[in-house]
């Protein structure tokens, strides 16, 4: 996760369409293999979240957020009975900021945040989303980070990530160790850091934003959402996004072929550093803090007012909630 110092069928489910780590308590921060490399890989699915699976089998974080914003994460059993984690009836798993309590200004309103059962050492991820939350001080990440510690050990992987009225998503991974973004990738956003080791006072990892004004925010959600994929290879991290209206037929029949996709949208091959002592044991994370390390100092480039007084107005995080159609993983 970033610092502050960088700154109908459309709607349907992939679901509806084809028919003992935890990583909560590790802090999430933030501040190339070219299409004629990319050979068909046959993949296999391992594990799919749907619905119930991520209320039942992921594991909810109730600690204080590392990342220093003013969120109180809240345990299952309080995130159910608020309405802030629930399975809608068209089999939608919604988390949700609470937008409706009273919070003092500078205070800190209730979220969640929730980790998947297990831990990944490569594979391909495909997230499927009807909305992602937005609003103003609001910062939300669907990110892949080591469950052994300390961070930015095994380092991090940040899929979906942004804060405040963006509507571009921003790409970023994080490691301990040196290992720079090269500069031969064919990916279609732009680069807007190359340094991915990460320490205190130097943690924005290397970094890219993606072109459309569509992949983010709103504007995502206005459009019926849609799929985001990362290749994790022993070589790079590859990274795709899909709007609703142009998911290839693989993917909705979960048969996914990457190298038949096209150029990545963002496209991590590093020099310096070995990838499989840099990136390991990586559990799926979601979350959405308010202001903090990174939406708090961004906060005025596109809100009015504080962050720290925004959250006491309850009614400007009625749209900060995901709408999680499905995660699955192959391998």
């Amino acid at each position: 996760m970033r610092s502050a110092f960088a700154a109908a069928l459309l709607s349907l489910p992939l679901a509806a369409l084809a028919g003992a780590h935890d990583a909560a308590s590790f802090r999430r921060h933030s501040g190339a293999v070219r299409s004629s490399r990319r050979s068909s890989t046959n993949y296999t699915l391992v594990d799919k979240y749907v619905g119930e699976d991520f209320l039942n089998e992921w594991q909810f974080y109730d600690q204080a957020d590392p990342t220093g914003g003013n969120v109180n994460y809240v345990s299952q059993s309080a995130a159910e009975s608020a309405g802030l984690a629930y399975v809608d009836c068209n089999n939608v798993t919604v988390l949700a900021v609470d937008d409706t309590s009273s919070v003092a200004s500078g205070g800190n309103r209730d979220s969640v945040r929730i980790s998947s059962p297990k831990a990944y050492n490569s594979g391909l991820f495909i997230g499927d989303f009807g909305a992602m939350p937005t609003g103003c001080g609001v910062w939300p990440a669907f990110w892949l980070v080591s469950t052994v510690g300390p961070w930015p050990a095994g380092g991090e992987v940040d899929i979906i990530e942004g804060v405040n009225l963006a509507t571009q998503n921003q790409v970023t991974i994080h490691t301990n160790n040196t290992c720079m973004l090269t500069s031969n990738s064919t990916a279609t956003a732009s680069v807007i850091n190359n340094d991915c080791q990460s320490y205190n006072g130097h943690d924005s990892g290397c970094a890219y934003l993606q072109d459309s004004t569509e992949t983010f925010g709103a504007p995502f959600n206005q459009a019926g959402g849609g799929v985001f994929a990362l290749q994790w290879t022993s070589s790079a991290f590859s990274f795709f996004y899909f709007p609703r209206d142009s998911i290839p037929a693989d993917i909705t029949s979960e048969t996914p072929d990457p190298s038949s996709w096209g150029e990545p949208t963002a496209d991590f091959t590093v020099s310096g550093c070995d990838m499989a002592s840099s990136f390991f044991e990586q559990a799926i994370v979601f979350d959405t803090t308010i202001c903090g390390d990174w939406a708090g100092p961004s906060y005025p480039s596109t809100c009015p007012g504080s962050c720290s007084s925004i959250v006491a107005n309850a009614t400007n995080f009625a749209d900060a909630r995901w709408k999680i159609n499905s995660v699955i993983v192959y391998q």
